[in-house]
């Protein structure tokens, strides 16, 4: 364990240095797109991110091959150097996406043609464990498919969210640690060796992200762009399938039936499909919803538009802030939540805590105006929004306030007026989709 943290402090510190000079790389380099209609952003903000994110995770893992337990890992296995691969070739191509904007299907045929590279490397789904069935092996046909599909549906579900400062770097580091625990959980517990790779991506994801967010967070200084957004759904892609699709459930030994029992004896533990979709489940959501909803109204489903969760949040009426924390309770809860049932399935508890967990989510996805007051000792120590206004009583609002307020909802609704964008900006952007101007629907 004290490796792989070591490895993720590694990889943060290398992720968080670079980030301010990459921004002014990125200022200097002219990658500061125009604000958009769409954008919520009130200020053009440079792009790029992901060179200090593919640093970081190259630092983690040159940091992992001269550990002395995380060595096996590249002397046993070529998967750290099949995402190496893959990472390179999708950074590549989003930096020049991020920069001259370069058409959906190149950046489409980019993705695939990554996770191929991977898959010749050995990175690459060879049976899929199904409940009631046995150990289905795959061709090598049916496996390249299927690999190919993992990453490039991770990939554009992970940039679908990219649309708020910190969203996405912090919905998959929630995924990855999520994750994390539970590879770790298969390799030391179980002592299989074929979960350490797995585990060693996790690690350096959390780092990727966790450097990263502080200069993300809102406001942001710098945005990751299709070069980061491309790069930590790989990544992501790349430990569930190192995890999914090669370990075999028949070495937990957790039945010593047929294969079939063992299979089905075994899914509460390695839940073999289910892990890898609920730790993105939430960017899936988002990303079914925008081809359903974009093809409903004759649009092209990589056309942007406002329609993702994370801007119907702000349309109800959720702060910037509030609305990046309300997704990262949901990502948390799927994430976790998996992850608990994986180590004890016959566990109430875990089904009631789920369900009470849920219950105060859906009460704060209908409370967007509620704006808790501190005591009067507590406010110097809390953000002005949540001071009390100086002679009102709990709850009134002057009408010198009331007319501030209204003169700065005006003033906002004038700022949001649709901007000319020479170069399209990266919140809400899709992976494989053009990023059109259009009119605000509002």
């Amino acid at each position: 364990m004290r490796e792989y943290l070591l490895t993720l402090c590694i990889t943060a510190a290398v992720t968080y240095l670079l980030t301010g000079p990459v921004r002014k790389f990125a200022i200097v380099a002219g990658a500061m797109p125009e604000i958009r209609a769409r954008d919520v952003h009130r200020e053009p903000t440079p792009r790029l991110g992901g060179i200090a994110m593919f640093f970081g995770l190259c630092a983690g893992l040159l940091v992992a091959d001269h550990l002395t337990n995380l060595n096996e890992v590249f002397a046993k296995s070529n998967e750290p150097r099949a995402l190496l691969s893959g990472a390179a070739l999708i950074w590549l191509i989003g930096v020049l996406d991020d920069k001259f904007e370069i058409d959906a299907l190149i950046k489409l045929g980019g993705q695939m043609i990554a996770a191929g590279v991977m898959v010749m490397q050995g990175l690459t789904i060879l049976w899929l464990p199904i409940p009631g069935v046995g150990n289905v092996a795959l061709t090598q046909w049916q496996g390249t498919l299927l690999t190919v599909a993992l990453v490039v549906i991770t990939i554009n579900a992970v940039n679908f969210v990219d649309g708020l400062d910190g969203l996405a770097a912090g919905m998959v580091c929630i995924a990855a640690g999520a994750f994390f625990l539970y590879a770790y959980r298969i390799w030391y517990s179980y002592g299989i060796e074929a979960a350490a790779p797995g585990t060693l991506f996790a690690a350096i994801l959390m780092g990727m992200c966790l450097g990263f967010l502080p200069h993300n967070m809102h406001p942001a200084r710098i945005f990751m762009g299709d070069s980061g957004s491309m790069l930590i759904g790989l990544v992501l892609a790349a430990g569930a399938i190192s995890i999914t699709g090669q370990l075999d459930p028949d070495a937990l030994n957790l039945y010593a039936g047929s294969e079939r029992a063992a299979v089905h004896a075994t899914v509460p533990v390695y839940i073999p499909l289910l892990l890898p979709l609920t730790i993105i489940a939430v960017p899936a959501a988002d990303l079914v919803l925008a081809i359903v909803r974009r093809t409903w109204r004759g649009q092209s489903p990589f056309a942007a538009d406002r329609g993702h969760l994370h801007h119907r949040l702000l349309e109800i009426g959720h702060s910037h802030s509030r609305a990046v924390l309300i997704m990262y309770f949901w990502s948390a809860l799927i994430a976790f939540g998996a992850l608990a049932y994986s180590v004890n399935s016959a566990s109430m508890w875990i089904v009631l805590g789920v369900v009470f967990l849920s219950a105060i989510g859906l009460v704060l996805l209908l409370l967007p105006r509620f704006t808790p007051r501190v005591p009067v000792w507590a406010q110097r120590f809390v953000p002005p929004r949540y001071r009390r206004r100086g002679g009102a009583a709990d709850g009134a609002v002057p009408a010198e306030a009331g007319a501030a307020e209204e003169s700065r909802g005006a003033k906002e609704t004038e700022e949001r007026a649709p901007v000319t964008a020479g170069i399209s900006g990266v919140n809400g952007a899709t992976a494989i989709g053009p990023r059109s101007r259009f009119v605000d629907r509002r």
